[in-house]
Formats: structure tokens, sequence, C-alpha cells
């Protein structure tokens, strides 16, 4: 089993950036997939972003291409999802999300591959 803490949650202008860091304990770090998810009040639980165990492979939702970056310190047992030019529809509690790899290079968007979830964060852009 592996614990999943988010941090680096806030309010930030639109036009603004913020990092959010997710680190992990208990089992080894390195046989995940982690993603990155996302809830807004009323909607439903979305993809955003996604990096293979390897770090060699990362997915990302069309909405944020360009503007988000994933990427794992596997030193340090975190991921970390940089969001730059944020938006006021960015506006969500963020999730990281841990799946059980078997391939170095597997990751996945869907929602219910992923086995272990933290607690969220919250964004807030305001315009």
């Amino acid at each position: 089993q592996v614990q999943l803490v988010e941090s680096g949650g806030g309010l930030v202008q639109a036009g603004g950036s913020l990092r959010l860091s997710c680190a992990a304990s208990g089992r080894t770090f390195s046989v995940y997939a982690m993603g990155w998810f996302r809830q807004a009040p009323g909607k439903e639980r979305e993809f955003v972003a996604a990096i293979s165990r390897s770090g060699d492979i990362t997915y990302y939702a069309d909405f944020v291409k360009g503007r988000f970056t994933v990427s794992r310190d596997s030193a340090k047992n975190t991921v970390y999802l940089q969001m730059n030019s944020l938006k006021p529809e960015d506006t969500a509690v963020y999730f990281c999300a841990a799946d059980r790899a078997y391939s170095s290079d597997y990751v996945t968007r869907g929602r219910y591959d992923y086995d272990y979830w933290g607690q969220g964060t919250q964004v807030t852009v305001s315009s």
C-alpha cells in the first residue's frame, strides 16, 4: 500500500503559476505510475496528467497541453505538477493517484485504473 499527500495548492490570479507536489510513502514508489486528476464543484473527477514509472512517458489532457508539466523525482518519492498560464476554469481540487504498473513505460488516463488516491489540494484561480 502507498500513502499519498498532495501540497502546493492555493489562490492565484489568472495567468499565474503553481507547482503541486505529491509525496508518496509506504511501498516502493518506483513501481507506480502516477496520475493527476481534478474535480470542480458539481463535476466529475477528470484526468489531467500522468507519468510512467520510468518517467519517460507522459500523458496530458488536451485542455492542459502546453501549460502543465508532470514530473517525478524517485529519490524524493514525489511527483509534481507544474501549472503555468492558469485559467479560472482550472479551479478545482487536484488529486494525485498511484497505479501499480508492471511495465516501466505503462501509463493510463483511466480514473478507475488507479489504486491509491491522495486527499486532494484546492487550486483556485481568480479572474
